[in-house]
């Protein structure tokens, strides 16, 4: 008979880590508290709490008196979430080959949206005017499904920003084609606290008119938001935020999460650690013999080259993932919660394994 334990017991070591995602990292004990101070007696369920009441000022704060926040599940809801609410059925999307929501969301936007993806090939992951041309095209010829959307992601999947002036213009050209800009934010904070600005700079002043923001990579247990910066630019969320079953019945515990994030500078905290340690491990392998950093490390991603063969050996000891196996690419991808000894250790055996 199988024996199972009275209580949990710990089943991993605390004291590893890995480079993989950071989505691997644990939760901010700061978060895991503020859960604690929402427990405890009834509130109203499905969004009417206070707690949720509260995260629209916090997040107006930082994005502007007109924003309205829509917390779900994860990062995936988020963006189907927002593009459902931004474009009809026969409408579509244009963004970049690279992005999340083309490649790493398993067709969900296809799938639960109904919506079309229309990729464009980028050299580092961002969209320009000029690229965005390639697919805005074909406005009321009833074969084609219509561009409505232009999605971009900062930081983008390839580890680089979007500098303000950059998403200005590419917003700008957007609006000029009658176009809506949604950003995928799954990573905004890495890139306000390496750019040394704020939130609604990247957002909100740029002219982004919805914003998926990233809360479970920076230090929450759980959950993301839709945050509809222009209202004119979104339809039926709370309806949509149902059928796409992210509407949480105990939400008072995904808000509090967001409330504790961002009501100080925890947000701006943990941003700036991971996105030392990125810079950290660069600067610590760079002239390691074997070893090639291939893109800028702008935020908190280094993508390298190394040998298959030590890259394997080495994930025996710490994880992380090939980017393209084609290239002998892969990415380390620097949490919140690193320290310079973990990095300083990671390096060190790198260096070993190709010494």
């Amino acid at each position: 008979m199988t024996h199972v334990p009275s209580h949990p017991i710990r089943r991993h070591d605390p004291a590893v880590t890995s480079f993989a995602s950071d989505n691997y990292a644990g939760v901010h004990p700061e978060i895991l508290a503020a859960i604690a101070l929402a427990n405890g007696g009834h509130q109203v369920a499905y969004g009417d709490d206070v707690y949720t009441e509260a995260l629209q000022e916090i997040f107006q704060a930082h994005f502007g008196e007109q924003a309205r926040t829509w917390p779900v599940f994860n990062g995936t809801a988020a963006n189907v979430v927002s593009l459902r609410a931004m474009c009809a059925p026969w409408e579509a999307v244009i963004c970049a080959e690279s992005a999340h929501i083309n490649t790493d969301e398993g067709g969900a936007p296809e799938v639960v949206a109904g919506l079309k993806m229309l990729p464009v090939a980028t050299p580092d992951g961002k969209l320009t005017p000029a690229l965005i041309d390639r697919q805005a095209w074909g406005f009321g010829d009833v074969h084609r499904a219509q561009p409505r959307v232009v999605s971009l992601s900062n930081a983008t999947e390839l580890g680089t920003l979007y500098t303000v002036d950059e998403i200005k213009s590419v917003c700008a050209h957007a609006h000029e084609l009658g176009l809506l800009v949604h950003m995928d934010g799954a990573r905004i904070t890495n890139a306000a606290a390496a750019l040394d600005v704020p939130l609604r700079a990247l957002t909100t002043d740029a002219g982004v008119d919805v914003l998926s923001f990233g809360g479970t990579k920076i230090g929450l247990m759980l959950g993301e938001a839709v945050v509809v910066l222009n209202p004119a630019a979104a339809r039926g969320l709370p309806y949509l935020r149902k059928t796409s079953m992210q509407l949480a019945s105990k939400m008072r515990f995904v808000s509090v999460q967001f409330e504790a994030l961002l009501a100080g500078d925890l947000w701006l905290r943990n941003a700036r650690q991971a996105n030392a340690m990125a810079r950290r491990l660069a600067a610590a392998v760079q002239d390691i013999d074997g070893v090639e950093i291939t893109r800028p490390v702008q935020a908190n991603a280094v993508f390298a080259r190394l040998p298959a063969a030590a890259a394997d050996r080495l994930r025996e000891r710490f994880r992380f993932y090939t980017w393209n196996a084609d290239l002998g690419e892969v990415r380390w991808m620097c949490a919140f919660d690193l320290t310079e000894a973990d990095v300083d250790a990671f390096a060190a055996a790198i260096a070993a394994e190709l010494g």
